[in-house]
């Protein structure tokens, strides 16, 4: 289990007094009792909570746990960005129209389909700060991840020195560019607790 793994390094780097794990639903942080954190990372809870009732009940556990000007970061699937994995990976995908027309209209599968596999929420770009703002938070910036190169991120991840630090700069550059961003597997959002 990765928790497991998280305690060996945590005792491997000697920093065991400084740490707490805590295994919970985002939706339910009742046993972090601290609050004033300067950040909160919700890296893959919002696109697994299918529901928006639950993703605003997560994102207010995080804000009720920040000090006031604390920092949020929270990752979501783009709705349209993830296309070209389903293409490159899972082509046969397209031949269940009720799961495309239900992944496009709602960022999810049919609500009677099937369970197992991956049952995520794909988001809409252009709904994520309002989501956010609905809890409090101030939009800094959303971003698209992945800008231009969404479904061949291994091309990124070959070059080494100077080509792979001139192409992140480039990538950041764009990353906030509208037009980019519903293109991005990931969409990555930075706000402030007023």
């Amino acid at each position: 289990m990765l928790i497991e793994e998280c305690r060996k390094r945590i005792v491997a780097e000697g920093v065991e007094r400084n740490v707490r794990l805590v295994v919970a639903d985002a939706r339910d942080l009742r046993e972090v009792t601290e609050t004033g954190f300067d950040a909160a990372l919700l890296m893959g809870p919002l696109y697994h909570l299918i529901e928006e009732a639950d993703r605003k009940v997560a994102l207010k556990e995080a804000f009720n746990r920040l000090r006031t000007g604390g920092v949020i970061f929270s990752s979501f699937l783009s709705r349209f960005g993830i296309l070209g994995d389903l293409l490159r990976n899972v082509p046969g995908w397209i031949e269940y129209q009720a799961e495309v027309r239900s992944l496009l209209a709602s960022g999810k599968r049919p609500d009677d389909y099937p369970r197992g596999g991956f049952r995520g929420y794909s988001a809409k770009a252009s709904e994520i700060a309002p989501l956010h703002e609905a809890i409090g938070f101030e939009t800094m910036t959303v971003v698209g991840v992945e800008p231009a190169i969404s479904a061949d991120d291994e091309s990124y991840n070959n070059l080494q020195g100077k080509q792979r630090q001139l192409w992140l700069d480039l990538l950041k550059e764009i990353g906030t560019e509208n037009s980019t961003i519903g293109a991005s597997r990931h969409l990555l959002y930075i706000g402030r607790k007023k």
